[in-house]
Parts: structure tokens; C-alpha cells; sequence
């Protein structure tokens, strides 16, 4: 007889995760959900105000969150958020690595500091908020428990050229290939890495493009001539940090509501 699938595999109770990114668009959403399914959830980013007024709406709502001030582009502020994680919630052993940002520029006319910074945040800062996230689930057992989860939030910029984009699809190409050879090096650990690529969602992020007539043409030239709501990445993101995703590893998963077709 066929074992019936099991119904509370995506839920999290005891898993302690991290985000980074956290204070506004898809990290506090993210947030929201792995609370409201029994996670308990650092909250990382350098604007702690809003990490605050965010833990108060998540224990508002029954669930645990505690505000981590943190600049994943400094690998001591990182190394000091995972500390002050631990100690409020245990050990960690879910990371999303969703910090980033833009700079909309052609490449002729994106100035080196620039391009530096958008590198420095959506590049550097993901593998060191990884690096230290695995080296903690390494020490913490992760490969006698097999419950290490690291999911890096890449885009579909890795995929498809974005025009004046140049800086931000380089550096999303970058955390592919990153969240692969993560992957591959640190499976006989316990760690899984995958990887996501979200489609264009309205966060604060995009705001002011999509307002333009510019970003109006682009929705318009969707396939389904829409934006993503933020809660499409809801089920990938229970079921990459689940154990029922124990068996996936090294995976990129596009979820874009067709805008790459």
C-alpha cells in the first residue's frame, strides 16, 4: 500500500531560522509565513525600527520573531547577528539569504562605486550570511540531522537579460552558480542549498518603476500582463525550509507567473 503523503511535513515547529533582508518586501513576508507555520524567525537588516515594529506584529499574531540588527556586507556585523540570533531563539539551522538591492543604470553609465556596492550586498553579503549560517549548522550536528536548509533568493535577472540592469543580473547570475557549488560542496553535511528566482513582485524595491510608463509596458508585455502578489513564493519558501524537502539540494526553482516566456 502507498504511504499517504505527510500532511505536517511543511510545518516548522523547532526550527529556528534566519533573514536577511527582513524589514520591508519579500524577507518580512517570508517572515510572516515561516512564523505562522511554527518557526521561530531572526529577523536581520540594518533598519531595526522596522525589524521591531515587525517582531510586534508576528507576537501579535501568536508567532516568535526577534529584531537582529545586521549589514551582511560586513562579515563581523553578520557573524555578531547570528550570536545575537542564537541567543534569543537556538541554534539556527534555516537560512534565507534575501538581502539585496538595485541600480538601475546602462552599463556606460553606472559608476564604479556603484556597481561596487550593488556586488558588494547581493553577492558578497549572500555567500558570507551562507558561509556563516553553514559553518553553525555544521557545529550545531547537521549531518547526523540532515535539517540544515539554506535557500539564497536570486531573480529571474539570472536567467534573462532586464535591460539597464546590467549590475543587478550579473550579480543575481552570481548567486545561482553560488547556491550550486554551496550545494554540491556541503551535502555530505546535512545542508541543503536551492535556490529561488522570483519574478517581478511590487515591493519597495521595484516601486517607483513600475509607477513610471516604462514599468507600466513592461507588465504589459507579460504573459499574464501582471505583477507576482507576494504570497506566490508563500508554498516554496514552507517547502524549501520543510523537512519535506530533505531530498532537494542544488536546485533552482523560477517562480515568475510566466513573465520569462
Amino acid at each position: 500500500m502507498t504511504q499517504a503523503p505527510d500532511s505536517q511535513a511543511f510545518d516548522l515547529p523547532g526550527r529556528v531560522a534566519l533573514i536577511t533582508g527582513a524589514s520591508s518586501g519579500l524577507g518580512a513576508r517570508m517572515a510572516r509565513v515561516l512564523t505562522a507555520n511554527g518557526a521561530s524567525v531572526a529577523l536581520a537588516a540594518r533598519r531595526t525600527d522596522r525589524l521591531q515594529a515587525l517582531a510586534a506584529e508576528i507576537a501579535a499574531a501568536g508567532g516568535k520573531a526577534h529584531p537582529v540588527a545586521m549589514d551582511v556586507t560586513d562579515e563581523a556585523s553578520v557573524i555578531a547577528g547570528y550570536d545575537a540570533a542564537e541567543t534569543a531563539l537556538g541554534p539556527v539551522d534555516t537560512v534565507f539569504a534575501n538581502a539585496g538591492m538595485n541600480n538601475r543604470a546602462l552599463a556606460t553609465e553606472i559608476t564604479d562605486e556603484a556597481w561596487d556596492e550593488v556586488m558588494a550586498i547581493n553577492v558578497r553579503g549572500v555567500f558570507i550570511t551562507a558561509r556563516e549560517g553553514a559553518k553553525r549548522m555544521m557545529a550545531a550536528g547537521s549531518r547526523e540531522t540532515g535539517r540544515g536548509r539554506i535557500i539564497l533568493v536570486s531573480s529571474i535577472g539570472a536567467l534573462k537579460v532586464l535591460p539597464g540592469l546590467t549590475a543587478y543580473c550579473t550579480s543575481k547570475a552570481a548567486v545561482l552558480m553560488m547556491g550550486k557549488s554551496l550545494a554540491r560542496e556541503w551535502a555530505n553535511r546535512g545542508i541543503n542549498v536551492n535556490t529561488i528566482c522570483p519574478g517581478y513582485v511590487l515591493t519597495e524595491l521595484n516601486a517607483e518603476w513600475f509607477g513610471e510608463e516604462g514599468g507600466k509596458k513592461q507588465v504589459a508585455g507579460f504573459p499574464r500582463r501582471r505583477l507576482m502578489d507576494e504570497q506566490d513564493l508563500d508554498a516554496m519558501a514552507l517547502y524549501l525550509a520543510s523537512d519535506a524537502s530533505r531530498a532537494i539540494t542544488g536546485s533552482v526553482f523560477t517562480l515568475d507567473d510566466g513573465q520569462t516566456l
